[in-house]
């Protein structure tokens, strides 16, 4: 998929997903907010190219540091937890891309292996 298209997922599924647990109040947990956005990110990296991860993994962090970290609706940067999230969010979309390559690997090899017949 075109890596705009995947960021627009990323801003879109991260926002609502950070919408939905703000209603459900489970907000102030992080450490759930951001495992349900390394899913996300997951997700999103199966379809993507692997240039497209850091922005991926950024858009998440962003709106989980905005609206799911103290103090809520300003970004902010802490030396001891943000470096983690980011980590975390990129390895999951790059978990998320080298997945969706082996299986478009192994997808284009069934294509053009011939068949034996033998079912």
């Amino acid at each position: 998929m075109p890596t705009p298209l995947i960021w627009a997922g990323a801003y879109a599924g991260a926002f609502g997903l950070v919408s939905l647990f703000d209603l459900l109040g489970v907000l102030d947990r992080t450490g759930f907010a951001l495992a349900a956005l390394s899913l996300l990110a997951a997700v999103l990296g199966v379809r993507s190219r692997l240039a497209a991860a850091p922005g991926t993994a950024l858009l998440c962090w962003a709106l989980l540091n905005i609206f799911a970290a103290a103090p809520a609706g300003e970004i902010s940067w802490a030396g001891h937890r943000d470096p983690e999230w980011m980590a975390c969010l990129l390895a999951a979309t790059l978990l998320g891309a080298a997945t969706g390559r082996v299986l478009h690997a192994r997808a284009a090899y069934r294509r053009i292996t011939p068949r034996d017949g033998t079912g």
